[in-house]
């Protein structure tokens, strides 16, 4: 969200920023909606004055034994004036609101300008690429080769876009999300946090998921929407708050399921474990201030890839563009990870984690704010997100990376504590 008084004092920068993030320049309108609602606020707060101006007369009139029969129709009438002109400030209101919540946040200026993610810029890159003497398997021929990924199951039971996970590989699922828990939490302070999953559309609308995005979120008859990532309830935890700046940063992790309709990728990843209805995530959330922000989105991303590092596989972190950026980011890391046997074997980058700072842009949409010990007034605090990663696409990458040519897996040496000691997942084992 925007605040409308920023827009009407800088409607050429807004604009450009708008332009830049492929949306529609629209400051103009903005200010319009806005001027009708200003005018209409001050009619009705000049007619407030004179009821009571009116009121006032009235009353000394009536002490005096005075006629003030036309001042009685007058302050009547001014009534229902009055009200008319609140509902017209307040429909004014709900139309400028309602543009604006439809509207992207506007980019940092160190953010590429782009279209798309072809327009993305690697930043850097780290680990050696695995060179295979065998043409490596992606991991649906893995999983099920090993007996222990099922997708004919799982689409009697529930469609397209999911799977089961049995012995081992369900092990190694948990283990992956234990170990990633541990790790922000022993090592990089986080607090880790056990969320609903089944939130109100305000607390969507806070992060900036609706109402923009609905069609890609699994909606309940009674009004509930299932979380497509822990960044929803977390951000909210601080929503119509004041929070004491001694408190911040405030940063949570948490693992939990993400329900997602993938209606925009249709087509898209429709083999296998990359892009799911239902997936578990470690998420990271860090509520801040202003001054610390930036460095506050070098330390999620170097967290995300800390986890990586420490499972030994390849990544490269990459700036997005204007163009491919989420909604509410002002700037966003992707940490995209190797998969040796994606593309027919000959392997590709895939997204593993975004990692996102919004600014102030979904404090204003939840009311959230922070005060300062030696300052007067409040400020909006400001919000970051990130992944800690994907649990399924981690064991997608592990899958790939540390395959043998048998088509059994090893253990990354950082799982094994968390797999019993078991150190090779093979049909047998």
């Amino acid at each position: 969200m925007f605040d409308i008084k920023w827009i009407r004092e800088n409607p050429e920068k807004f604009d450009l920023g708008l332009e830049n993030r492929g949306s529609t320049p629209c400051s103009a309108d903005l200010i319009e909606i806005d001027g009708r609602r200003r005018k209409h606020l001050s009619q009705a707060q000049q007619l407030q004055e004179k009821r009571n101006r009116l009121s006032q007369f009235i009353g000394e009139a009536r002490t005096s034994g005075g006629d003030v029969s036309s001042e009685i129709r007058e302050l009547s009438g001014s009534k229902k004036e009055q009200v008319e002109e609140e509902k017209r400030a307040k429909l004014a209101n709900e139309e400028l609101q309602d543009l604006l919540s439809k509207l992207p946040n506007l980019a940092l200026e160190d953010v590429p300008v782009g279209e798309s993610e072809q327009d993305n810029v690697e930043i850097s890159s780290w680990g050696e690429i695995n060179d295979f003497k065998f043409r490596p398997k992606d991991h649906v021929d893995l999983g099920v080769e090993l007996g222990m990924m099922d997708f004919e199951t799982v689409a009697k039971i529930s469609g397209a876009r999911f799977t089961i996970l049995t012995d081992r590989l369900a092990m190694l699922e948990r283990a992956l999300g234990s170990f990633m828990l541990d790790l922000h939490i022993k090592h990089h302070g986080y607090t880790e946090v056990s969320p609903p999953v089944l939130v109100k559309g305000h607390s969507l609308l806070g992060t900036g998921q609706l109402p923009k995005f609905k069609g890609d979120l699994f909606h309940t008859e009674d009004d509930y929407y299932l979380i497509p990532t822990a960044e929803v309830p977390l951000t909210n935890t601080t929503r119509e708050t004041i929070v004491d700046e001694e408190k911040l940063p405030i940063r949570l992790t948490a693992l939990t399921h993400c329900f997602r309709s993938e209606a925009g990728a249709a087509g898209r990843d429709t083999r296998g474990m990359i892009r799911q209805h239902q997936f578990s995530k470690v998420e990271l959330v860090s509520i801040t201030t202003e001054k610390d922000s930036g460095s506050e989105l070098e330390r999620m991303t170097d967290c995300a890839e800390e986890v990586l590092k420490q499972l030994g596989l390849p990544f490269r972190r990459v700036l997005l563009s204007t163009g491919d950026m989420g909604f509410s980011a002002m700037k966003t890391y992707d940490i995209e990870v190797w998969l040796p046997g994606q593309n027919n074997g000959e392997g590709q980058y895939r997204e593993i984690s975004s990692c996102s700072t919004c600014g102030d842009f979904q404090a204003m949409r939840m009311k959230s704010r922070y005060k300062s010990k030696n300052k007067k007034g409040t400020n909006f605090v400001h919000t970051l997100n990130g992944s800690g990663v994907a649990v399924g696409r981690a064991l997608v990458a592990v899958l790939e990376n540390y395959q043998e040519s048998d088509g059994s897996v090893r253990v990354p040496d950082v799982l094994i504590p968390y797999m019993n000691g078991l150190k090779l997942i093979s049909s047998s084992s």
